[in-house]
């Protein structure tokens, strides 16, 4: 007999369809509607749609190619972590602006991932011909990251960059964001430059300079919490309800016993297992799509 639920108040109508798509028992068959056909396909059509709608909004672009870093953003996240340190903030410099963009324009041009170019050009020659002397000066590379505070977070991973970003004697920095193709593959590469201005440039002066290892390694922990990092909020959000998904599905699986006989004698006695590894591989690849590791 039909449960008669028309004058059932309506937070009892919701508390129960809440338990039978999540709560293995007696009233769904101890199969959840979560992980049902339909409640699968419910759950992928909503991270689908919301994603896109969030990349179209940041980026007018459905797929959401496009990095959000941004040069407010660099600067932002290097004086928070030089003030982390006890160090002073850094300037935004316009000459160091277009001197890093000279030299990742080059880069692209040269077809090059390095501090010094397959001609011979040191990271110092861009300071010239924008005409700033310096009496100390440093350059970090990055490529590939999405998120302003994942490029910082990378360089704080390696000694070497970490020394140049909290540099206590550099007063100025400038920053370049570019995207292009490199090696045959799109590519966005951050250049970062820092320095000391010398107020009168002196001929035949030796300036103090250095520029950071490229591409060391870093943990593997650090590379997950990189990854983690750059992920967009509706990323954020969608894996966690994979991970939810998933575990209805793990608490379902303890329930195989009371499945129907003729599923428990079938390969479907394990469909909820499946389901959950299904969900949860679902989350690792959009944690590997959207929080791809970048290189420095």
């Amino acid at each position: 007999m039909k449960k008669n639920t028309k004058h059932t108040p309506i937070h009892k109508r919701i508390r129960r369809r809440i338990k039978l798509a999540i709560i293995p028992h007696k009233d769904n068959g101890y199969h959840p509607h979560a992980i049902r056909r339909t409640g699968i396909l419910a759950v992928l059509a909503l991270i689908v749609v919301a994603q896109s709608i969030y990349n179209f909004t940041v980026s007018h672009n459905v797929l959401g190619d496009e990095t959000q870093v941004t040069l407010s953003g660099l600067l932002s996240a290097t004086n928070d972590a030089r003030k982390a340190e006890g160090e002073p903030a850094l300037a935004l410099n316009e000459k160091l602006n277009e001197a890093a963009q000279r030299k990742v324009q080059d880069m692209f041009a040269k077809q090059y991932w390095a501090h010094n170019s397959p001609d011979g050009a040191t990271p110092w020659q861009w300071f010239g011909e924008v005409g700033y002397s310096y009496s100390e000066a440093g350059e970090n590379l990055a490529k590939n990251f999405r998120t302003s505070d994942s490029v910082i977070s990378a360089w704080l991973q390696s000694p070497t960059h970490k020394a140049n970003l909290l540099k206590a004697t550099y007063t100025e920095v400038g920053f370049a964001i570019m995207d292009g193709t490199l090696d045959g593959k799109k590519t966005s590469i951050v250049v970062a430059l820092y320095g000391v201005p010398s107020a009168v440039a002196v001929q035949g002066a030796v300036a103090s300079t250095s520029i950071s290892a490229v591409d060391p390694q870093l943990s593997i922990m650090a590379q997950v919490g990189l990854a983690l990092q750059q992920l967009n909020p509706v990323a954020i959000a969608s894996v966690i309800v994979l991970l939810f998904v998933a575990n209805v599905a793990f608490i379902a699986h303890a329930y195989r016993n009371k499945l129907p006989r003729q599923l428990r004698t079938s390969w479907k006695r394990h469909h909820a297992l499946y389901k959950g590894f299904g969900f949860v591989a679902l989350a690792a690849i959009i944690v590997i799509s959207y929080g791809g590791i970048g290189q420095i």
